[in-house]
C-alpha cells in the first residue's frame, strides 16, 4: 500500500484526488494539508485545484469550487441559492400532530382563551401541547383574564397566520375547513411526547408563572377580528 501511494501522480489523479477530499469534507482544506497527503509539489496541487475551479464553472455546475479562510472548499452554486433556501425551509418546517392541531384550532376561533377553557373543550390535559405550541411561536400569552386567580390570555401569534399562509385572522375559514387545510400540514410530530400528559413531566404553577412570565412580549400582537 505504501509503495502505491509513494508512486509519482500525473495530473489528472491530483485533480481526482483533490476532488474526492473536497467533496468528503466540510470544512475548507489548505494547500499544506492537500500537500502532506498527496505528498507532490505544492505548484501542482494549486494547479489543479485552480483547474478544478475552472472545469466547475465552465459546465454551469450546481456544484462550486471557492476559496475561503486560506483553503479550498467545495459548496453548492451561487446563482442556485434560493433553490436551496427553500428546500431547507421546507425540511425545517415543523409538522404538527392531530392533538396539536386540535389545541390551535381552538384558541384561533376562540382566542383570547385560558389554559383551563382549552382543556374543558378536548377534555384532556393540555400541559405538553401548550408548551410546544409556544416552543413553536404559534402562541403566545396575551394578558390575563380579569377573574379569580387571573389565568394567562393566549393568543395565536403572527408565525401561526405565516404557517397556514393566512393574511389575518378575519381570514381564517370555517373550522371544518381549517381542520382540512391542518391535515395536509400533518405528520408526526419530531417530539411526539411534546403531546402526551405525563403528570411527572408536568410543571409546578410557580415554575409555569415564571416560563409563562418569559414568553410575553416575545412575538408580536396578532389583532382580533
Amino acid at each position: 500500500m505504501e509503495r502505491q501511494e509513494s508512486l509519482p501522480l500525473d495530473k489528472i489523479k491530483i485533480k481526482s484526488i483533490a476532488e474526492s477530499l473536497l467533496f468528503v469534507n466540510e470544512k475548507p482544506i489548505e494547500v499544506e494539508e492537500l500537500n502532506e497527503i498527496l505528498n507532490v509539489d505544492k505548484k501542482a496541487i494549486e494547479e489543479a485545484l485552480e483547474e478544478l475551479i475552472t472545469d466547475y464553472a465552465n459546465r454551469a455546475s450546481g456544484i462550486s469550487i471557492v476559496k475561503v479562510a486560506g483553503g479550498f472548499q467545495m459548496c453548492s452554486s451561487p446563482e442556485n441559492e434560493m433553490w436551496i433556501k427553500k428546500m431547507y425551509r421546507e425540511r425545517g418546517k415543523q409538522k404538527l400532530s392531530v392533538p396539536s392541531l386540535e389545541t390551535l384550532a381552538i384558541i384561533s376561533y376562540k382566542q383570547p382563551i385560558t389554559r383551563m377553557e382549552i382543556e374543558s373543550i378536548r377534555g384532556v390535559n393540555i400541559d405538553g401541547v401548550m408548551k410546544h405550541l409556544t416552543d413553536l411561536g404559534l402562541i403566545k400569552i396575551e394578558g390575563r383574564k380579569e377573574v379569580p386567580g387571573r389565568p394567562f390570555l393566549y393568543v395565536t401569534t403572527r408565525k401561526f397566520l405565516e404557517y397556514f399562509g393566512l393574511n389575518a385572522l378575519k381570514d381564517l375559514p370555517k373550522l371544518e375547513e381549517f381542520m382540512i387545510l391542518a391535515s395536509k400540514e400533518e405528520i408526526t410530530e419530531t417530539n411526539p411526547a411534546a403531546d402526551t400528559a405525563v403528570n411527572s413531566n408536568t410543571q409546578s404553577a410557580d415554575e409555569e408563572a415564571v416560563l409563562e412570565e418569559k414568553t410575553l412580549g416575545k412575538n408580536n400582537i396578532v389583532p382580533n377580528s
